[in-house]
């Protein structure tokens, strides 16, 4: 793929979930493991736990990944857990989140992940290639996402990680490790199904042995993925006992419950925010004026308690659940509060139809940006951890034909790919 030695090169796939690295030299691409008996392989938990170090004074400890869940499990209550923090990375509403008495803004909190990070990786990351490749999506997570802004702090998050950054769209990365598979030239469309962004590029892949063996044709991207089809569950299943729908007295009227808190309470970058005296203060009068309070007081439990990892956890047991067998219980149970259901596929997939439309839709415009049509791509590479449901499946076996999808690595391709990039010559042509 180079004219000459290729470069050593690290790629990482910071990923709303889960982030991956890998670092490939010469003609192989490896897989970071992580170390010690909480790792879980090769993919760290894009998590952060923080609590008060009673050592030191006014000092704040914090950990990330599943060493960050394991902080939370044994002590939630008295922790600060954060999950999901790459979806406010192109918000302009989002200035920091307040950690007990100090404030972290988006680019602290991703340097104290990737500082924890490298800790666990041990000696695969002790010295580092200088040339780096961060994923990105190709339409940032957001109603209106400032593509400036998050440009903006992930160069401030990623300063002290390497001195020669790149970017490029993760959904390119993908290809670049399909690409490996393939033994004769081919026209593909790389579908990127994460936990923030839907992401797909349509990319024509040489012979092996080219000089130039992936060349990009076009890009698309949108909010919608792994988070949004998890607030489809929270908000069929979980919000309705929480107030929503529900009124409240205002002087002599009876108004409903602004759903504003009902938004920020099903979205995970948000839900882990809401524990501040400001919002507590607004729903203990809310509570008060509620025509029912005790729904009321169950959201305040869940934020007071800090139980939304564990509400999550069990919102995404099911959707894992569906996507292998036609009905699943929904069980989240914390002291008093506990909410189940036995859930049909057929209701998930009837919750989360206008977004498959909308992803379907960009999907339309990825052909359009790249100028062919269904009939010119040859093979559908389908990767992330949303790609694993049904109706994401359904959908590209109706476009394309179930023999031209393949699938495999869907958490790991992306670092793969973006690891091969950093060894290409005309690395600037991918760099976004």
């Amino acid at each position: 793929m180079t004219t000459g030695t290729p470069a050593r090169a690290l790629g990482l796939d910071f990923g709303t979930t889960n982030s991956v690295v890998a670092i490939a030299d010469g003609a192989e691409s490896t897989l970071v493991e992580f170390e010690g008996a909480k790792a879980t392989g090769a993919v760290f938990r894009s998590a952060l736990c923080f609590w008060q170090d009673d050592t030191r004074r006014n000092a704040i400890a914090h950990e990330a990944g599943p060493w960050a869940i394991a902080e939370y499990l044994d002590f939630p209550e008295g922790s600060r857990f954060i999950q999901s923090f790459k979806s406010v990375a192109a918000s302009p509403v989002f200035e920091h989140a307040t950690i007990f008495d100090k404030r972290l803004r988006f680019e602290e909190l991703g340097g104290l992940f990737l500082d924890h990070l490298v800790d666990h990786a041990g000696s695969a990351l002790a010295t580092r290639p200088e040339r780096i490749v961060v994923g990105r999506p190709v339409r940032y997570a957001g109603s209106r996402p400032d593509e400036a802004l998050a440009r903006q702090r992930y160069d401030a998050m990623f300063r002290s990680f390497g001195t020669d950054i790149h970017y490029v769209y993760e959904p390119l990365g993908a290809a670049f490790s399909y690409a490996r598979r393939l033994t004769r030239p081919a026209t593909i469309l790389v579908a990127d199904f994460g936990g923030g962004t839907s992401d797909f590029s349509i990319v024509r892949v040489a012979a092996p042995g080219a000089k130039r063996r992936c060349e990009p044709l076009g890009s698309a991207g949108i909010g919608i993925a792994g988070d949004t089809f998890d607030y489809r569950i929270v908000d069929h299943l979980v919000l309705p006992m929480l107030g929503k729908g529900g009124s409240y007295a205002s002087f002599d009227k009876m108004l409903e419950i602004p759903r504003s808190y009902f938004a920020d309470f099903a979205d995970w970058s948000r839900l882990a925010l809401m524990r501040n005296r400001r919002t507590l203060a607004e729903l203990e009068r809310l509570q008060r004026a509620a025509a029912d309070p005790a729904a009321i007081g169950r959201m305040i439990m869940i934020i007071e308690r800090e139980l939304g990892y564990r509400l999550y956890d069990a919102v995404g047991s099911l959707k894992r659940a569906l996507s292998t067998q036609e009905q699943a219980q929904f069980r989240f149970a914390a002291d008093e509060l506990v909410i189940e259901a036995d859930v049909r596929r057929a209701d998930f997939e009837r919750w989360i139809a206008p977004d498959i439309a909308r992803i379907e839709a960009t999907v339309d415009k990825a052909l359009a940006t790249a100028g062919v049509n269904e009939a010119a791509i040859e093979r559908v590479f389908l990767t992330g951890g949303s790609s694993l449901i049904p109706a994401i499946r359904a959908l590209f076996d109706r476009r394309f034909g179930a023999d031209r999808i393949a699938t495999g690595g869907e958490l790991t391709s992306i670092a793969h790919g973006l690891a091969i990039i950093g060894q290409e010559d005309n690395l600037a042509d991918w760099a976004v």
